[in-house]
């Protein structure tokens, strides 16, 4: 079966009002380019570095107006609409970074909340502390969808591989990877990363980004992608500005990939030994 994929590429500023109508004119258009999934990036309703000024946009779920805009535009084009994820008010003093998927009916299928929290010291002088303002998730979400076995995850859950490889031995076919990728961290890794969890899982990525210089004073790598199980991209978007971008995913590609190199059906259980220490000489 074959179903057409896009990935909506974002420059979400402050004012989450402002990022919902981007939101929905590039939905609208990667409907009209006949896609029936649309992802949007990380933070899809605000990329905000102050803390009180995040406060004051954040809303709990039911109230929450990119949830509200997702809920009604996915009802509307009909088809399933996926926000990468958007800060959330847990209504216990924490924020959640909260990704959405939505049905064509506008039923909301499920939430996923990021797991892994990013918390570094770059090279360039940023440093960022996700965990001081955000709540870490615990549980993988996947879904079963009429065109595909989905999984879930979110920007820096793509460093931690056993997330993937949970998903892909419970037969996920598309991995979805919304993020804000700091340029810096992007230009290193984002590529190499994305392709070696396809590649790895046999299984498709697609990975809509933030993209340019942000209105908090952030960076963002930009280049949302579309991975096939055997590493190839089949669309990418460019390194600043909004795009769309989508490509036509066929399952039976998975099931190809996973045949060529059964990596899933040759994984052996085995034990860490005992690290050998040596005090010898050093050689001249």
């Amino acid at each position: 079966m074959t179903f057409r994929a896009a990935a909506i590429q974002m420059c979400s500023g402050t004012d989450p009002m402002r990022n919902i109508e981007t939101m929905e004119r590039l939905v609208r258009d990667a409907a009209r380019q006949g896609a029936t999934y649309v992802q949007t990036p990380e933070m899809t309703g605000a990329l905000q570095r102050n803390r009180d000024g995040l406060r004051e946009i954040l809303r709990q779920e039911a109230d929450d107006p990119v949830v509200a805009a997702a809920r009604r535009l996915s009802a509307e084009l009909k088809l399933y609409l996926h926000i990468g994820s958007t800060a959330i008010d847990r209504g216990d003093g924490f924020v959640a970074n909260r990704g959405y998927l939505f049905s064509p009916k506008g039923e909301q299928l499920l939430s996923y909340d990021k797991i892994h929290m990013f918390d570094v010291d770059l090279a360039n002088g940023e440093s960022w502390r996700e965990s001081a303002v955000y709540c870490p998730g615990d549980q993988v979400k996947t879904a079963s969808l009429p065109f595909a076995e989905m999984g879930f995850a979110i920007c820096y859950d793509v460093r931690f591989p056993d997330l993937f490889r949970q998903q892909a031995v419970t037969g996920v076919e598309v991995m979805t990877v919304p993020a804000a990728f700091t340029r810096q961290t992007g230009e290193a890794h984002w590529h190499v990363l994305l392709r070696a969890r396809a590649i790895e899982n046999g299984m498709f990525v697609i990975a809509a980004a933030q993209a340019g210089k942000h209105e908090d004073g952030r960076e963002t790598y930009g280049h949302s992608l579309i991975i096939d199980p055997w590493g190839k991209v089949l669309a990418e978007a460019g390194p600043e500005g909004e795009a769309v971008i989508v490509a036509d995913i066929d399952r039976d590609a998975v099931a190809t990939a996973r045949q060529r190199i059964p990596n899933l059906k040759n994984a052996r259980a085995f034990t860490l030994a005992e690290r050998v220490a040596y005090a010898g000489e050093r050689g001249e």
